[in-house]
């Protein structure tokens, strides 16, 4: 329950908080904890004031794909050149791209949603089309075929309930309650275990747009956001290159946006390398050594501490519960000596909302009432649009300054 008691005491502190909540346990941090035998011997022995607490949170989900305010993003606001990472497109499939968002954009045609798209790139491509497709600088019907089954598989993934209006503010991530507490944001994922895709699309937008959007801020007193990605083992599972230097890329930069990001793993080897090596401050609960495999990946976790006085192969294997081997980074940017650290309770349940406690939370939020009703307004595929794609795009060969692309 790492992962709460930081949440909830970043939230303490006036931070506001995203987490993925892949395992459907983190809905209790909106609920106030129930006192135990346990928990008692728990806060007795570390000696812990404790009150019984919930968090101002607010549950989201992707799409309408389970409980929470549904997040959507427009395919205009990714753009050619993300959309093209997220279909893991080449450098021609992504030119060609390129060319039909301008094609739509000069032509007044609205991609709103991946059927929009479909209908710009099956309309470009068929005899009434044909003449538009050579004025923007063509391409092969090939490489238009690569791109509208890229484009059918992240809809099987569930890009076609993702894409869509509303499209979320990711300043909403930022708000405090009435009471200066941070909201924690929690996003249900347990029902996409099965199409990663669909997660890491979303989560290249996000960081994406709160990079583009964020001032710098420098070294602020405290971060505007922290994010917390637990089950950080799937989330890099078969991840694609383009997701991998993504959120590298955005872990190395979007610090000094005031932005935070914790991964929650069982062992420094879940996340990449590049990633990792980003990543200052570390909180190591115990690790078991009763497999080979187990005794290969406590000397490899070891290693990623600092040098200490302790010998940390015996210490992390005899940590007991709500303790844990912590190191942070201090003033300086240097990392502080591991240090065994007695955990926090939290005040919050230990354990998930019921599902119907969810969903009176969500009925209640100002934010479902903002994104909960999917909107279909004209867009590309709509009647009313599909005059303009008949009418030739403004565009011409020679505007663009770009040849004919093939497959």
């Amino acid at each position: 329950m790492t992962l709460q008691v930081l949440a909830e005491q970043l939230s303490k502190a006036g931070v506001p908080v995203f987490t993925s909540d892949i395992k459907g346990d983190l809905s209790g941090i909106g609920a106030a904890g129930i006192e135990s035998d346990k928990l008692r011997k728990r806060l007795d022995a570390a000696g812990q004031d404790w009150a019984p607490k919930g968090n101002p949170t607010e549950f989201y989900t992707l799409g309408d794909s389970g409980l929470g305010t549904p997040l959507r993003a427009t395919v205009t606001s990714f753009g050619p050149i993300l959309l093209s990472k997220v279909l893991e497109l080449n450098d021609t499939q992504e030119s060609v791209l390129s060319l039909v968002f301008h094609y739509a954009d000069r032509a007044g045609l609205a991609l709103l949603d991946l059927a929009d798209l479909k209908a710009v790139l099956t309309f470009l491509t068929s005899a009434e089309g044909k003449e538009d497709l050579e004025g923007i600088g063509g391409a092969s019907k090939a490489t238009v075929g690569v791109i509208l089954r890229k484009i059918s598989e992240l809809e099987a993934q569930g890009g076609d309930v993702f894409f869509g209006e509303p499209e979320f503010d990711t300043a909403d991530l930022l708000r405090v309650d009435d009471n200066g507490a941070g909201i924690i944001s929690v996003l249900e994922l347990q029902k996409l275990s099965q199409s990663p895709a669909l997660f890491s699309t979303f989560l290249m937008w996000l960081l994406a747009d709160l990079f583009q959007d964020l001032p710098e801020v420098g070294d602020a007193d405290k971060p505007s956001l922290v994010f917390f990605f637990d089950e950080a083992h799937l989330l890099f599972a078969d991840a694609s290159k383009a997701f991998l230097q993504s959120v590298t890329q955005t872990v190395r930069l979007i610090r000094s946006k005031g932005v935070g990001i914790f991964f929650v793993t069982q062992t420094p080897k879940d996340v990449p390398d590049d990633v990792l090596a980003q990543l200052g401050s570390r909180i190591q609960h115990q690790l078991r050594a009763h497999t080979p495999n187990d005794a290969k990946a406590l000397k490899a976790t070891v290693q990623t501490f600092p040098k200490s006085d302790y010998d940390l192969e015996e210490l992390l294997t005899s940590l007991g519960t709500g303790e844990a081997v912590v190191t942070v980074m201090d003033p300086d940017g240097a990392p502080t000596p591991v240090a065994p650290t007695r955990m926090r309770a939290p005040e919050s349940k230990m354990g998930p909302m019921s599902e119907d406690e969810i969903r009176s939370a969500v009925a209640a939020s100002p934010q479902h009432e903002k994104y909960g009703t999917a909107i279909d307004n004209e867009s590309a595929r709509d009647p009313r649009q599909a005059a303009r794609r008949r009418v030739r795009s403004p565009c011409g060969r020679a505007a663009l300054g770009l040849g004919r692309f093939g497959s």
